[in-house]
């Protein structure tokens, strides 16, 4: 009997690894790259929105296309992504005030976990997609033309400063600006067409739902701060 469960268990294992040797050769690994358009939605304490603009950016990294029924697919991947926003004339954006313009460039590893509807559409296959993403910032610039005051950080005229991103205020490093929470957390939409050849085109739209501005001094924020834009891409599957 015992010989028999030992038997059985390998033949489970045995099972086990070809299927999933199967399934992961049917896996689309492909590199994606483009343009981004981000914005944040900004409010202050009393509620009072921030005029903020859209601000330029790129990213690139790597997706895998995961079949899990016919036309269906799972697309995990790994991406630098910029974001951040931009601002001109004069007023406050949560804990900061500014006067002239202001261009923040904040640098995230970005995971997106896509759901992908992929039909066939004449030659190629016509793309439709959604899901979450999760991120985590590592740094990036800000560039001004002015004044502005953020975080216990100052800055006048034409400077420039590191971001970086802390839970709390009190934990910023000197000459260097908080953009926000390292943890950021959302959802995407897509909408594109994949060729014949493999090479794809397609339009992003995300939406961040993490309030990321930072504690003060440990006093939970009224503020409020998301991450949004869209984008447009193209890709390549190997």
């Amino acid at each position: 009997m015992k010989k028999k469960n030992q038997l059985l268990k390998a033949l489970m294992v045995a099972a086990a690894v070809s299927i999933s040797g199967a399934a992961m050769s049917q896996v689309e690994i492909g590199l994606r790259a483009g343009a981004n358009f981000s914005n944040a939605t900004i409010k202050d304490a009393n509620g009072k929105k921030a005029d903020t603009k859209l601000n330029p950016g790129w990213h690139a990294g790597v997706t895998f296309d995961i079949p899990v029924a016919d036309e269906f697919y799972v697309q995990p991947g790994a991406l630098f992504s910029t974001k951040g926003f931009k601002t001109s004339g004069s007023g406050n954006i949560g804990g900061a005030s500014f006067s002239g313009e202001s261009k923040w460039n904040a640098s995230y590893i970005e995971v997106p976990v896509n759901f992908i509807y992929k039909p066939e559409l004449g030659t190629g296959k016509l793309l439709l997609g959604a899901g979450p993403y999760v991120a985590y910032g590592i740094g990036g610039k800000l560039k001004t033309t002015g004044d502005f005051s953020w975080g216990g950080v100052s800055g006048s005229s034409s400077d420039s400063r590191d971001l970086e991103f802390k839970n709390d205020y009190k934990d910023g490093s000197d000459n260097k600006v908080i953009y926000g929470k390292p943890f950021d957390a959302g959802a995407n939409l897509l909408f594109g067409y994949e060729f014949a050849n493999k090479l794809s085109f397609q339009l992003n739209g995300q939406l961040g739902l993490v309030n990321i501005v930072p504690k003060n001094d440990g006093t939970k924020p009224d503020a409020k701060m998301k991450n949004s834009g869209f984008g447009i891409s193209v890709g390549y599957k190997f």
